[in-house]
């Protein structure tokens, strides 16, 4: 299993259910007379700004660290209702609305809304006509500073978690546990990692450059691997478009042209935001089942450009082992007419079902933008990606520079994940815990320097070697070594054999990748098993090394490899390869049999001569594209991430006699 997803299920173990409550919280169902559901009603706490929607059932939580008195519940065609709420924390409300008898100045609409006379639909057209003007496309050049913030927290555990014996000795992360203001879960923050960068794109190339300045995480070093795995989910996307994409999924963008014949909208205020006024306009889905969101966004009424949108997929929407996704974005004003995004928060709910009572995980990203900057030339050869930037520094900044440069103070919660993650690491039983899922990813078990493994290699049986027993290891210093020993030795309890291999990388030139590499192998090995022959001294036949297989695996070659190879990469993504090889082949079993005749049969000699090894010698030159591929670490041994790329190989291979 990979390493990232162990990650994760760690946590799922750890994860614990607390009382730790806000002020006011209020949670519970909007019916009408009949007692039927009343979707997306607006709920708000009287006297504050704060406010959230009804989902598809009906179902609302609300919360908030100051105390309010009174609940307001307003829906399209029904008569507001002000609830007095006795108590700071309130479950399961049942809210009765009753339809609208009278109509005065305001028009209101009920269900789905009317395509004629809309007064929100023609705000939606001038938004389609000046949306080309908005934003950072309206400039040749732009440069900004970038915030980001990305955080997992484990949602929905009950008490019976809590009482495990598993977690003895940490019963002090039970103090971190709070309440969603989106969903009123549960949840307790495990990971948080933040970073500063400085981003630099030109719209005439289409071009994008972002440069990384400081990096500061939660107490786990090696966290590349979840990092890379939520910004693999969590995709680029502009509320602009006519469609948005999550996790493989097209969504109908509230703002597309054909969002009309999609969304019911309806303007339902307006009010000076920044100095400006703006629109507010409300949106819900016409059908079920599709892939639509619920929300509303401000929007100016000159430039007609949006100032802010809070949107969420409908429950109705199947999008597999994702439960939730909740989207935030604001934008500020630039030079009076341009409307940038600022921030942009993202929170999805990971979970194997879909029921309401299902443990999950919280992925949440959140991303500041500030000190636009537009037009200042930068050479084409500045956006050329690097092949292997490496800035230690970046990683080493000291709690007082963050205090100084991040856009936003870090939230009692955020606090809490460092100072909880920093005292785990001082736990001997979370340490095992941890210890034994990095075992489980990478196989290898962590001595000092030296990893002992890959462990599940260990055992094997195949028909020549009967029973296999191996060991081995590799030096490990860091996941960027700029180089690494690795070797092994194996036995075979039939055929009474030891094999062995030892191999090196170095990397002498780290920004164009050189790596000089060799070894020495002597195994057996399922020849005719790869489309294309491998000259890794360390490569494993999986008919030789695996427990169980299938199909006739008696058909072993015993080889001896040694080979020398120099590879680089000048540009990224373009790997360029020069070896030496030389090998011994011979059979390892009697089913069969690479004799061959070096002299044919004669009179004089009727056997012949024949010899049982084959002996090859060659040279190779290999070039290898892989465009898109992005990567993890920049030592010696690099990480692919989990996205697709495609792969472009040539290999040309001279033989000797």
């Amino acid at each position: 299993m990979n390493k990232k997803y162990l990650f994760l299920a760690l946590f799922f173990v750890l994860s614990v259910f607390s009382t730790l409550f806000a002020q006011t919280k209020v949670s519970g169902i909007v019916v009408d007379k009949s007692n039927q559901p009343v979707p997306f009603a607006n709920i708000v706490l009287k006297g504050s700004n704060l406010g959230v929607m009804s989902n598809e059932d009906g179902r609302f939580y609300i919360e908030s660290p100051t105390t309010f008195n009174t609940l307001i519940v307003t829906s399209v065609g029904f008569s507001d209702r002000e609830i007095t709420l006795d108590k700071g924390v309130n479950y399961n409300f049942k809210v009765q609305l009753n339809p609208v008898e009278e109509l005065k100045e305001v028009v209101i609409y009920a269900g789905k809304t009317s395509k004629k006379n809309n007064p929100a639909l023609d705000i939606l057209r001038k938004i389609w006509e000046r949306k080309r003007k908005n934003g950072l496309y309206m400039f040749d050049q732009y440069q900004m500073e970038k915030y980001e913030k990305v955080e997992f927290d484990m949602n929905t555990i009950d008490s019976a978690f809590m009482k495990s014996k598993i977690f003895k000795g940490m019963e002090f992360v039970f103090k971190h546990v709070d309440t969603s203001r989106v969903t009123g879960k549960t949840y307790l923050p495990i990971f948080i990692n933040e970073s500063l960068s400085d981003v630099y794109g030109n719209n005439k190339i289409n071009k994008v450059k972002e440069k990384l300045k400081a990096n500061k995480n939660s107490g786990f070093s090696d966290n590349q691997q979840i990092l890379s795995f939520v910004k693999d989910l969590y995709s680029n996307y502009d509320i602009y478009n006519n469609h948005l994409t999550f996790f493989d999924k097209s969504f109908t963008s509230p703002l597309s042209k054909t969002g009309i014949d999609v969304y019911n909208y309806v303007l339902t205020d307006s009010a000076f935001i920044d100095k400006k006024w703006c629109y507010n306009i409300l949106f819900y889905p016409r059908r079920k089942n599709e892939l639509t969101f619920k929300g509303d966004f401000w929007v100016n009424d000159t430039t007609f450009a949006i100032k802010k949108i809070n949107m969420a997929v409908t429950k109705s929407a199947n999008i597999n082992w994702v439960k939730d996704i909740y989207i935030e974005q604001e934008f500020e004003v630039e030079n009076d007419s341009v409307f940038l995004l600022t921030r942009d928060h993202m929170m999805s709910d990971f979970a194997l079902n879909k029921k309401e009572e299902s443990k999950g995980v919280y992925g949440k990203r959140t991303t500041l933008y500030q000190n636009h900057k537009f037009n200042i030339e930068k050479p084409i050869a500045f956006y050329k990606e690097e092949v292997n930037y490496i800035d230690n520094e970046v990683y080493n900044k000291t709690d007082r520079y963050w205090d100084e440069n991040r856009f936003e103070n870090l939230n009692k919660d955020e606090k809490g994940v460092y100072k909880m993650l920093d005292t785990l690491q001082t736990v001997r039983k979370f340490k095992q815990l941890y210890n034994l899922v990095s075992i489980l990813g990478s196989g290898y078990v962590q001595f000092g320097h030296f990893d002992y493994g890959p462990i599940f290699s260990t055992f094997g049986y195949n028909q020549v070697e009967g029973v296999r027993i191996r060991t081995g290891g590799r030096t490990y210093f860091g996941p960027n070594d700029p180089w690494r020993l690795q070797g092994y030795t194996a036995y075979g309890f039939d055929d009474n054999k030891f094999k062995y291999g030892l191999s090196g990388k170095w990397m002498v030139d780290k920004k164009n990748r050189i790596i000089i590499s060799g070894g020495n192998r002597r195994d057996v090995e399922q020849i005719g098993a790869s489309l294309t022959t491998t000259n890794d001294v360390l490569g494993r036949s999986f008919a030789s090394s695996s427990l169980v297989s299938t199909g006739n695996n008696g058909k072993l070659t015993n080889i001896n490899l040694s080979n020398l190879a120099v590879e680089m990469e000048p540009i990224k993504n373009l790997t360029l390869q020069a070896g030496f090889s030389y090998r011994t082949l011979e059979s390892a079993s009697d089913v069969f049999s690479l004799d061959y005749y070096t002299t044919l049969p004669t009179v004089e000699n009727p056997a012949g001569v024949i010899k049982s090894d084959v002996k090859q010698s060659e040279v190779n030159f290999q070039v290898e594209l892989t465009p898109k591929r992005k990567t993890i670490g920049f030592g010696v041994e690099r990480s692919n991430v989990d996205s697709p790329f495609s792969r472009f190989y040539v290999n040309y291979s001279h033989g000797f006699k």
